[in-house]
C-alpha cells in the first residue's frame, strides 16, 4: 500500500539520518505507448527504487530512481548494479534452492549475488564476511554441475562413438556385399569359361 506521497517524503528525505530508511533499486517492466506489428505491448526494462521507513511493513515510496535517489544511496544502487552484473555470467542465488531467504538476504547484504560468486570466495574472505554454511553450500551446489556436465560429456561422447560404430558397421556391409559380388562374378566367368573348354 503506498502511503501519502508528501507524509512520506518529508520522512524519507531526511537525509542527515538514514538509519530509519531502507531502500532498493530493482528492475521493472514498464508498459511504453509503442506496439508491435500485432499490436502487441512493448515493455522497457526502467530502474526503479523502493523506500521503507524501518520498522514500517506498508507504507513504502516506489517510483523510477531519480539521480538524486542514486546520489542519496550510493551503496544500495551499488548493490544493484553489481547484482546485475554477476547475473551476466552466474546463477543468481534466489533460483539457488538450498539456502533460505534469510541467507540470500545475508548474502546480498556482502554483495554476493550469484551462486559462482559465493563458491569463489576465499577461505579468508569467507570468514571475514561470515558465510561458511552457505559457501560450503555453493561449493557442493557446484561439484554437482560439475558432475552433471561431466555426465552429460560423457553421454554425448558416447552418442558420437556409437553413431561412428553405425557408420563403421554400414561401410563395413557395404564392403562386404561388394566383395561377395565381385567373388560371385569370379565364380560365374570361372563356370563359364569351364564349360566353354569341355564343349570343345
Amino acid at each position: 500500500m503506498d502511503m501519502d506521497f508528501a507524509i512520506f517524503r518529508q520522512a524519507a528525505d531526511n537525509v542527515n539520518d538514514e538509519r530509519n530508511v531502507r531502500a532498493r533499486f530493482y528492475d521493472k517492466a514498464v508498459k511504453t505507448d509503442k506496439t508491435t506489428a500485432n499490436g502487441l505491448p512493448i515493455f522497457k526494462n526502467v530502474t526503479y527504487v523502493e523506500i521503507r521507513l524501518k520498522d514500517n511493513n506498508t507504507e513504502v515510496f516506489n517510483q523510477p530512481a531519480s539521480e538524486e535517489k542514486i546520489k542519496r544511496f550510493p551503496r544500495e544502487y551499488g548493490m544493484y548494479q553489481a547484482a546485475k552484473q554477476q547475473a551476466k555470467s552466474g546463477t543468481p542465488l534466489n533460483q539457488f534452492a538450498f539456502l533460505t531467504a534469510a541467507e540470500i538476504a545475508t548474502c546480498g547484504n556482502r554483495g554476493i549475488f550469484t551462486v559462482e560468486a559465493l563458491a569463489e570466495l576465499s577461505a579468508e574472505k569467507v570468514r571475514d564476511l561470515g558465510l561458511e554454511n552457505e559457501h560450503h553450500l555453493a561449493e557442493l551446489f557446484m561439484q554437482a554441475a560439475k558432475s552433471v556436465d561431466a555426465v552429460a560429456v560423457f553421454a554425448r561422447k558416447e552418442e558420437e562413438y556409437i553413431n561412428k560404430i553405425e557408420k563403421l558397421k554400414y561401410e563395413n556391409n557395404k564392403l562386404k556385399q561388394i566383395i561377395e559380388n565381385k567373388n560371385k562374378s569370379k565364380t560365374l566367368s570361372k563356370r563359364k569359361g569351364g564349360k566353354y573348354e569341355n564343349n570343345s
